[in-house]
């Protein structure tokens, strides 16, 4: 009975070992590219009736730059972090568009905020010598995205503009720096 005692706790003992590792502070790569799907689903093609309203803003591409570098600097995985907290904020107003499929509007918004979540430790370990030019870029980009649903007044066609340029953004990311995203099984 002692041995089968000691046997179990010691069992138990290795389980709470592996399952207080800690977890690797990085964003999942298949979580953002469901957001990206999703945000492209949710409302189809660009509406013809916004193509008047359609802005051209310029992308920070500089914000996720490499420097050739195979994978994406500490500086620079936290602009992906902070693209995505940008798009939390984007998208925590009540005035959203109702023609949008509303179940994947929701899931889309609970996918952005549980990765801004649980990769909040990325706040501290960043590379801090190019990461005030990647922000730059990112605050002036996403102010722009802003001033335009403000200037519209959050109008449908508004929303498109934002759902185009936030696409152009995921795509972006997973084309560029997939290699700084946890992949749990890449095929």
């Amino acid at each position: 009975m002692a041995i089968q005692t000691i046997t179990w706790m010691s069992a138990f003992l290795c389980l709470v070992q592996v399952f207080s590792m800690p977890m690797p502070c990085q964003l999942q790569g298949q979580l953002v590219r469901t957001t990206h799907n999703l945000l492209r689903d949710m409302g189809g093609h660009f509406p013809l009736e916004c193509l008047q309203e359609n802005v051209v803003m310029s992308f920070p591409a500089t914000a996720f730059a490499t420097s050739g570098a195979p994978q994406l600097s500490s500086s620079g995985a936290k602009a992906i972090y902070e693209t995505l907290k940008n798009i939390d904020t984007l998208f925590g107003t009540d005035e959203m568009p109702t023609m949008w499929d509303q179940q994947k509007l929701e899931y889309f918004q609970n996918i952005i905020y549980r990765q801004t979540e649980e990769s909040k430790c990325m706040m501290g370990s960043v590379d801090t010598s190019d990461y005030p030019i990647r922000a730059e870029g990112l605050k002036t980009y996403f102010g722009n995205i802003a001033a335009v649903l403000k200037e519209k007044n959050f109008s449908y066609c508004a929303w498109e503009v934002v759902r185009k340029e936030l696409l152009y953004t995921l795509e972006f990311i997973l084309k560029h720096n997939s290699d700084s995203l946890l992949w749990s099984n890449r095929t």
